[in-house]
C-alpha cells in the first residue's frame, strides 16, 4: 500500500470511529433525557391526584368535626365513615410517596448522562489534544504514526466510558417496578 493509501484508510477509520462515538453517546443522552421527561410528567400528575385526594379526605373529615362540634349526632354511615378516612389519607399519602421516587430514577438518568456528556468532551479533547502534533511540515509517517496512537486512545477511552455507563435505570413509568433504586 503506497503512504498516501495508508494515511487516507487511518484517517477514514480515525473520523469514522470518533463520527460513530458521537453519534451513538448522544443518541443515548437524547434517550434518557426523554426517559427523564416521562418520569418526570407522570410523577408530577400522581403527586397532583394524590394531594387533591387528600384534601378531599380532610375536608370531609372537618364535615364530621363541625357537626360534632354544633352539638350534631352523627349517623352510622357518618361514624363509619369518620374510622375510614384515617385509612384513606394513609393509602393517599403512600401513594404520594412511591410517585416521589422519581426523583432518584431522574437522578441516576441525569448522572448517567452528565457521564456520557463529559465523556464525549473528553473523547473530543484527546483529538485537540493530538491535533495540535500536526503541522504542515508533519510528513505522512508521522502523521499514520500519530493517527494510529490517537486511534488506539480514542477505543480505550470509549471503553472506559461504557464500562462505567451500565443500564441501572430500566424503569419505564412509576407503576411498572422493575427498577434499581440502590
Amino acid at each position: 500500500m503506497t503512504r498516501k493509501k495508508i494515511l487516507g484508510s487511518h484517517l477514514k477509520r480515525l473520523l469514522s470511529g470518533v463520527s460513530d462515538h458521537g453519534k451513538n453517546h448522544l443518541s443515548e443522552v437524547e434517550t434518557d433525557l426523554l426517559q427523564t421527561e416521562l418520569l418526570l410528567e407522570e410523577a408530577v400528575d400522581k403527586l397532583t391526584r394524590s394531594f387533591m385526594a387528600i384534601h378531599e379526605a380532610v375536608g370531609a373529615r372537618q364535615d364530621s368535626i363541625n357537626l360534632l362540634l354544633a352539638g350534631g349526632t352523627p349517623s352510622a354511615d357518618e361514624i363509619a365513615r369518620m374510622k375510614a378516612m384515617s385509612g384513606e389519607v394513609g393509602v393517599h399519602v403512600n401513594s404520594a410517596i412511591t410517585s416521589m421516587q422519581f426523583q432518584d430514577m431522574t437522578s441516576q438518568l441525569i448522572d448517567r448522562t452528565l457521564k456520557r456528556v463529559t465523556g464525549l468532551r473528553a473523547f473530543l479533547g484527546t483529538l485537540g489534544t493530538h491535533s495540535a502534533g500536526v503541522n504542515a511540515e508533519t510528513d505522512s509517517e508521522e502523521i499514520v504514526d500519530l493517527l494510529g496512537k490517537v486511534s488506539m486512545v480514542l477505543a480505550i477511552q470509549s471503553l472506559e466510558l461504557r464500562s462505567v455507563l451500565r443500564k441501572a435505570v430500566n424503569q419505564q413509568h412509576l407503576e411498572s417496578g422493575d427498577i434499581e433504586l440502590f
